[in-house]
């Protein structure tokens, strides 16, 4: 696995520093470790202090909680003991590494703004102290550095960035070890002591009914994925009444599945499989836009933060505390953007094709700064993700790189009718309006007063009226981009 590493011949333990890879196959960093023979020191280290990085939001929370435990305990299975440290990572990794007397450390890479120059300070400090250190590749399916255009700068439009990695070589997934040479006796932290779950209240409820986390039961989601829904996923992936997504996207995040892993599996599917591949390329892209996120965070990285196209900046946004938090609660009297918005907070997931309806509500709409939806998505995603957040707010806004046009408002109402055609998804997130007839479930406000009356709405009472008139909020909008359109990146 790593020549470095198999040829140094020193004796020491070696710490394997896990962060966003959570799994034992496909793990680089892990399988290295093993083959030295040596004893292995996992160590997860939960760092709340770091300055410039975006702190863990609730759900988020829940997931790293319940993940660990899993993880926790596949080590154990191989013979190893997941060690739980807290603390501001150049200080804790360095200081660990001398406290067992590790000769070497590995992980595996990270491309966040905060975890990049934190990583290069670690790797410096551990090798002025003798201590060997290896990087490795297990996030992506291609590094963000490799991949340039014919003018060897980076990507900044999909599409040719797409042409460019769907035909390279992935690597293969490595299996994982058959067994690990832990270390015990090394004092630690109690997860119970980071006190990651909510308590008071507890409103992780639909978080527990909805996901199982861990390489386990990653596994098995995409497994039933690839035989039941992959075939139609290019036909039904923006259809929310439709259970016709993935839903690894958490599992991504947190690496209890690599994207490689899902790659190979995919094309193997294929193979197996011809009739499906409109379905397996239409999947895969998703993987290609998640590596274009990523490779955007790295060369811009301030994707999360700042306006990526300069002009945007001037945009007149709004402060309307009373309509955000109306959009945070779906209370907005559009039923298709409250049914994403309770969506998300039950089950700490969003629909992408609602994601995107909300957004363009949020922004075009309520005219509110998409870095607030931005920190919103933040603290209630289980996917929570800083490249896929800052990149997809940016692209619903018009201000980001490759971005939808800044004329492309969705309207809540035709969306709804087009992709929630019989209304499942609403009825199921707003029984509120679940007894009003189709024509209107997406419309109530058009309803006659006799048929709110049979389905026992009022609105303003039992369900909210809109809290703003659409056609005109989108003359509005439009109004204010064109004003910003010149010098348009």
């Amino acid at each position: 696995m790593s020549d470095t590493l198999s040829a140094s011949g020193r004796a020491g333990p070696v710490l394997v520093w896990f962060r966003q890879d959570l799994r034992l196959s496909d793990n680089p960093a892990l399988v290295a470790a093993a083959e030295s023979g040596r004893p292995i020191v996992p160590v997860y280290l939960l760092d709340d202090e770091t300055p410039g990085s975006w702190k863990m939001g609730g759900a988020s929370r829940w997931w790293l909680h319940r993940s660990l435990e899993r993880l926790a305990s596949d080590l154990g299975a191989k013979g190893a003991y997941l060690l739980l440290r807290r603390g501001r990572a150049e200080q804790a990794m360095p200081a660990l590494a001398e406290e067992i007397g590790a000769t070497t450390v590995l992980w595996n890479r990270c491309y966040e703004p905060w975890a990049v120059p934190r990583d290069t300070a670690i790797k410096q400090h551990l090798k002025a102290a003798g201590i060997e250190v290896e990087s490795f590749a297990a996030s992506l399916l291609q590094e963000p550095w490799t991949v340039q255009t014919g003018a060897d700068k980076p990507y900044s439009v999909f599409s040719p960035f797409w042409r460019a990695i769907r035909n390279r070589e992935v690597p293969k997934p490595l299996a994982a070890p058959d067994k690990l040479s832990g270390l015990p006796g090394i004092e630690g932290n109690k997860l119970e002591q980071w006190e990651l779950l909510p308590q008071t209240p507890d409103w992780a409820g639909g978080l527990r009914e909805t996901w199982v986390p861990g390489e386990a039961a990653a596994q098995e989601r995409l497994a039933d994925f690839l035989k039941d829904r992959v075939a139609g996923y290019a036909a039904e992936r923006n259809r929310p009444d439709i259970d016709g997504t993935s839903g690894l996207s958490p599992y991504l995040h947190w690496g209890e599945i690599s994207p490689r892993q899902i790659w190979h599996a995919t094309l193997h599917h294929l193979s197996a499989e011809d009739t499906a591949e409109k379905g397996v390329w239409s999947f895969l892209s998703e993987l290609g836009w998640r590596d274009f996120s990523y490779h955007l965070l790295f060369h811009w990285p301030s994707l999360m933060d700042e306006t990526w196209k300069e002009n945007f900046k001037a945009f007149p946004w709004r402060e309307d505390a009373n309509s955000f938090q109306a959009w945070c609660r779906g209370k907005t009297g559009f039923p298709i953007v409250d049914a994403g918005m309770r969506q998300l907070w039950h089950t700490g997931w969003m629909h992408n094709r609602v994601r995107m309806i909300v957004g363009s509500f949020l922004i075009k709409d309520l005219m509110i700064h998409w870095r607030d939806g931005e920190h919103w998505f933040w603290d209630t995603l289980v996917d929570a993700d800083a490249a896929s957040n800052g990149a997809s707010w940016q692209w619903v806004a018009g201000c980001g790189a490759d971005a939808a046009p800044y004329f492309r408002i969705f309207n809540p109402m035709t969306q709804g009718e087009k992709f929630d055609p019989a209304g499942d998804y609403v009825r199921k997130w707003i029984p509120e309006v679940a007894d009003l007839p189709d024509r209107y479930l997406h419309r109530p406000w058009e309803a006659p007063e006799e048929v709110l009356a049979k389905a026992g709405v009022t609105l303003g009472e039992t369900y909210p009226k809109p809290i703003v008139d659409h056609g005109r909020a989108r003359e509005a909008a439009l109004a204010a981009f064109e004003k910003i359109k010149k010098g348009a990146a």
